[in-house]
């Protein structure tokens, strides 16, 4: 389990991000219309995914944003926001933002937390995910991961963008 804090006071994860160089694990999500989207749906393509406790937060909002604004020069990637928000949450926020660079999906009816090791266990924010980026290649294997030791903080954006280079 990862160790991270919220506001300095400590909180744990059900487990840890996949090592670089492992093959991503499969999941599937949901879309703001409700359809599923699962991994396979971004086969060939270089994917950032950023995952976040919620987007009606200002870190989560403003991660949203930056890579909503980088990823219109990324060639053949596709950034994914990733919560446990409702879709619909999501849409509202982006559609708000005029965030058009960026795929919203939801782990409020999956276990993609689980499977990534990504669900916080205790604090206030039981049940959320913890911040995190893990992008892959093409191949789906994992390039970069970062672990943003606390919640309060952005992730590195340059080394994530630096990753899918």
């Amino acid at each position: 389990m990862a160790n991270i804090t919220l506001k300095g006071n400590e909180i744990h994860t059900t487990g840890n991000l996949p090592e670089v160089g492992s093959e991503a694990k499969g999941f599937t999500l949901v879309a703001e219309d409700l359809s599923e989207k699962s991994l396979s749906d971004f086969a060939g393509k270089k994917v950032v995914l950023n995952i976040f406790p919620s987007i009606d937060t200002g870190i989560c909002a403003a991660s949203a944003r930056k890579f909503n604004e980088e990823a219109s020069a990324l060639e053949n990637t596709v950034v994914v926001n990733i919560s446990k928000d409702l879709p619909f949450a999501l849409g509202r926020f982006c559609a708000s933002e005029g965030l058009k660079n960026v795929i919203n999906l939801s782990d409020y009816r999956t276990n993609f937390g689980e499977t990534y090791g990504l669900t916080i266990t205790d604090s206030p924010l039981q049940g959320l995910l913890s911040r995190a980026v893990i992008v892959l290649d093409e191949n789906g294997t994992v390039k970069y991961t970062e672990q943003v030791p606390e919640i309060v903080q952005e992730p590195n954006y340059e080394a994530a963008l630096e990753a899918v280079k």
